[in-house]
C-alpha cells in the first residue's frame, strides 16, 4: 500500500505506541486522510492498556510536518477548509485529551499545522536541524489549528506574538531556550531512539501517577487556584489508593526498583 493509502503508520516499541507520518515525498503535511488517521490510530493506542505514553513524528528528516497540504487545498472551497479545520480539533483532540503522555519527536521542520500539531502533544523533543515556525500571517491568515491559544501558554504571550505576527522562525536550540522544545537531541545520534531512552522514566514508571499527574497540571489552566489545589487533592488521592503506591514504598524498604502494574 502507498503512503497515500496509510499517511500514518503505527507501532509499539514496549510500553510506547508511535504515530509516524509516513508522507515524506510531501513533507508529511497534513492531508484530510492524514488527519483521519491520526485520530483513528491514536484512540487504538490511548485505548491500549499496555501503552503508558504515545510518541508522534513524521517520516524521513526533511520534517515533521510542513502544515496543511497545500496542494490539497488547491481544490477546496471555504466550506471544505471550514471542515478542514474542525478535523484539527476532533481529531488532534484525542492526543490532546489523552490520559497518557503524549511527545512530538521533531524529525525536521514543523511548521503552520505541523507546529500545531507539536503543541497539541505535551511535551516536544527536536533534532538539532528541526525549524518551528506559525508562519500564516504571512499568506493572509493566522494558526486556526490552535496555535494562537496553545503557543501563548507554553512560551508565554509576548513570544507568542512575536513569533506568529512576525513569522519568527525558530532553530531548535531557540526553541529549547524559549521553552517550546523540550529537549534537544544531537548530531549524529538517532532521534526516535534518544527520544524513547528520555521516555524510560515514564515507560517504567506509575501510569495512575503519571494519568493523575497529567490531568492535575492540565486543570490549572481551567480554574482559579484555589480550585486546582482542591483537583490536586482529588487526583493525590486517587494514587494513594493504588498497589503501584504500595509497590513503591516495598521496593525503597527493600532496595531495589518498583515493578508497577497500573493498579
Amino acid at each position: 500500500m502507498t503512503s497515500e493509502e496509510t499517511p500514518v503508520l503505527v507501532e509499539r516499541r514496549g510500553a510506547i505506541g508511535i504515530l509516524t507520518i509516513d508522507r515524506d515525498a510531501r513533507l508529511n503535511a497534513l492531508s484530510r486522510a492524514t488527519l483521519l488517521a491520526l485520530g483513528r490510530l491514536g484512540r487504538e493506542l490511548v485505548l491500549d492498556p499496555t501503552v503508558r505514553a504515545i510518541i508522534v513524528t513524521g517520516a524521513g528528516s526533511r520534517a515533521f510536518c510542513a502544515g496543511a497540504d497545500l496542494k490539497e487545498r488547491q481544490g477546496f472551497t471555504l466550506d471544505d477548509v471550514r471542515v478542514q479545520v474542525g478535523l484539527y480539533r476532533s481529531e488532534l483532540g484525542v492526543l490532546d485529551r489523552s490520559p497518557k503522555p503524549v511527545v512530538a519527536a521533531l524529525n525536521g521542520v514543523a511548521l503552520g499545522g505541523g507546529l500545531e500539531l507539536a503543541l497539541v502533544c505535551d511535551m516536544r523533543v527536536a533534532a538539532h536541524h528541526a525549524v518551528l515556525a506559525l508562519p500564516e500571517t504571512s499568506l493572509g491568515i493566522i494558526p486556526g489549528a490552535g496555535g494562537t491559544q496553545r503557543l501563548a501558554r507554553v512560551v508565554g504571550e509576548g513570544r507568542a506574538v512575536e513569533m506568529i505576527t512576525l513569522g519568527r522562525r525558530l532553530s531548535a536550540d531557540e526553541a529549547l531556550s524559549w521553552g517550546l522544545v523540550n529537549h534537544v537531541v544531537p548530531e549524529g545520534a538517532d532521534l526516535l531512539e534518544a527520544t524513547l531512552a528520555w521516555l524510560a522514566p515514564i515507560a517504567n514508571g506509575a501510569p495512575i501517577a503519571q494519568r493523575a499527574a497529567l490531568q492535575a497540571i492540565r486543570a490549572s489552566f481551567e480554574v482559579p487556584l484555589e480550585r486546582g489545589l482542591e483537583l490536586e487533592s482529588v487526583y493525590y488521592e486517587e494514587t494513594l489508593r493504588s498497589k503501584d503506591r504500595t509497590e513503591a514504598l516495598a521496593a525503597f524498604a527493600e532496595k531495589r526498583k518498583p515493578v508497577f502494574c497500573g493498579e
